[in-house]
């Protein structure tokens, strides 16, 4: 017995091993198959053309959707971006160790906001998009918290946004997290299930 329909097929466009572990605890079945953007490329375009931080995280998840979606047609593909924004300035994933300290040490003790986006494009046609928008506030957390923590987090400091991992040790960060956890992880989860059950994906 299962919730979902057996067609369309759903394909993530995420190599996000959090995004995977929130769609399969919700019980989908679904494939994977990251998309290869310039992200980089992406971000500044929409910089140079004055886009806010909503439509440059709806820009890159389509552009990511859509390039899975050309390859199968068929199935209804799931693209997700998430920006950092903290006074005005994006961030991006940390380079290296030594970026991710700069990182945190820009956002300590100052609240910021991850721009969720998260899509569903079937072929050409782009059926649902929406974008949440928690907020976070980092603590004054000492210099020494924060080498320890580096220390402890070296290996997965650079594959987020923000240099933390809340549902991990990043969580000693903070102060103050509103928003839903999962649209903080990457993916708007309540907003994508809401969206399959009025398509007939998910039983109501």
């Amino acid at each position: 017995m299962s919730l979902q329909a057996a067609t369309p097929r759903l394909l993530l466009a995420s190599a996000s091993a959090a995004r995977r572990t929130l769609l399969a605890a919700a019980g989908l079945r679904f494939g994977t198959r990251p998309a290869q953007v310039d992200e980089a490329a992406l971000k500044q375009a929409a910089r140079a053309e004055g886009l806010d931080p909503a439509d440059a995280a709806l820009l890159l998840a389509d552009a990511k959707a859509r390039q899975v979606a050309r390859h199968d047609p068929e199935a209804l593909v799931i693209g997700c971006d998430q920006l950092l924004v903290c006074d005005g300035r994006w961030f991006d994933k940390p380079a290296d160790l030594a970026d991710a300290r700069a990182h945190l040490l820009a956002l300590r003790g100052r609240s910021h906001t991850l721009v969720t986006a998260v899509l569903c494009r079937r072929g050409e046609r782009l059926l649902w998009q929406t974008v949440a928008r928690p907020r976070l506030t980092m603590r004054a957390f000492s210099d020494a918290f924060l080498e320890t923590y580096l220390s402890l987090e070296a290996a997965h400091v650079t594959s987020t946004v923000g240099a933390y991992r809340l549902e991990g040790l990043g969580i000693h960060l903070f102060a103050a997290v509103e928003g839903e956890h999962a649209a903080i992880l990457g993916l708007p989860l309540l907003g994508l299930l809401g969206f399959l059950r009025e398509q007939g994906v998910l039983a109501g």
